[in-house]
């Protein structure tokens, strides 16, 4: 959680303290609803495809196990953000311990939810352009084995924060905030804004223009012209709603860091930063709730796995006796499913 966006803070560029208090009335009115509905919707979508990849799928290949890793990422976003609306409402009463903790689950969620995109785009990748060598390379063991390594990634890539950010009195009210040493107070928040944008923004950009345009020359050759375009369409929803949505904030965190550069090292463009990067960040959020939909239920195949979820674990429990639900099995749903033809699901969206 960058705490900038919700706490006064103090600027060494500026000769006198910026007073930011419409900045913090602001962001008490508009982020504890916004956090609210982000947290609803995320919940769900993620809980949902989370219990149809456990319960329905069984995480039968190496793409089961990156988007049930990509879940439980957003997952671990989402818990925080109750936490955060309270703070931007109020002030933060939940003392240091959870402080850091939360600030961890925060960065290593939103870490984990890149790296495993990431990782989803290298998996189409080798499974269109490399089909013969995917069939060897693209299991489940793989796939567990990435995924340990990519949440260790995640967990020291969040590791600065987690160690800097505290709970400490600031005047008449608790923060929960990064501080970093004074005399190392620049080097620490330069490092964290350019760690930010090369593993948020340039390092997912570059994978995904590389990975893609192998994907799509491959594509153009493919016969099959139904599974051709519905491959294409997915792979322009996951590249565009990504970006289109952590672009910004990106963007905001990295002229808020840099404002001297940029000449906006003066109040007011510090407050319209400060704006921005509460607008910015929460719109960010929401990516979290979009996720469900752009892995998951864009494809046709997922749908009959959810709806049959439905009809063995909810609507059973209210008509058992219904004659319509009778016979119903995952194993219809799944039939078509073979080591041989893995890759039909990620070229078609699952």
């Amino acid at each position: 959680m960058d705490s900038e966006t919700t706490t006064p803070f103090y600027y060494p560029d500026f000769e006198e303290p910026c007073q930011k208090l419409d900045v913090k009335l602001i962001a008490s009115q508009l982020l504890p609803p916004l956090y609210s509905l982000v947290f609803i919707f995320g919940f769900v979508g993620n809980a949902l495809v989370f219990l149809v990849l456990i319960r329905c799928k069984k995480l039968k290949s190496m793409t089961d196990i990156y988007l049930l890793n990509l879940a439980i990422s957003d997952l671990l976003f989402i818990i925080t953000l109750p936490f955060w609306a309270h703070y931007a409402a109020d002030q933060w009463i939940f003392g240091d311990g959870l402080c850091k903790a939360l600030t961890g689950f925060y960065h290593m969620g939103f870490f984990g939810g890149v790296f495993f995109i990431i990782l989803l785009t290298i998996d189409r990748y080798l499974a269109i352009v490399h089909a013969v060598f995917a069939l060897k390379a693209r299991t489940v063991t793989f796939g567990i084995l990435t995924s340990v390594i990519t949440w260790v990634v995640a967990g020291l890539a969040s590791l600065p924060a987690t160690i800097f950010t505290k709970s400490q009195k600031e005047g008449m009210q608790h923060t929960c905030s990064p501080h970093y040493p004074l005399d190392q107070f620049s080097t620490w928040k330069n490092f964290q804004a350019l760690k930010m944008n090369i593993l948020g923004l340039v390092l997912p950009l570059l994978i995904m223009i590389i990975c893609y345009s192998g994907i799509i020359k491959t594509l153009l050759r493919c016969r099959n012209e139904k599974k051709k375009h519905k491959a294409v369409r997915l792979i322009f929803v996951i590249m565009i709603v990504y970006f289109l949505f952590w672009a910004p904030y990106n963007i905001v965190v990295f002229l808020s860091t840099f404002q001297v550069f940029f000449g906006l090292n003066n109040c007011d463009s510090s407050k319209r930063l400060d704006r921005a990067m509460q607008i910015t960040e929460t719109f960010g959020m929401t990516h979290c709730c979009i996720n469900p939909v752009i892995y998951a239920f864009v494809g046709e195949k997922f749908r009959r796995y959810l709806s049959a979820f439905f009809r063995k674990y909810i609507v059973r429990r209210f008509c058992k006796h219904c004659p319509i639900f009778h016979g119903e099995t995952f194993d219809r749903v799944s039939s078509t499913y073979t080591r041989s033809t893995g890759e039909q699901d990620i070229s078609t969206g699952l």
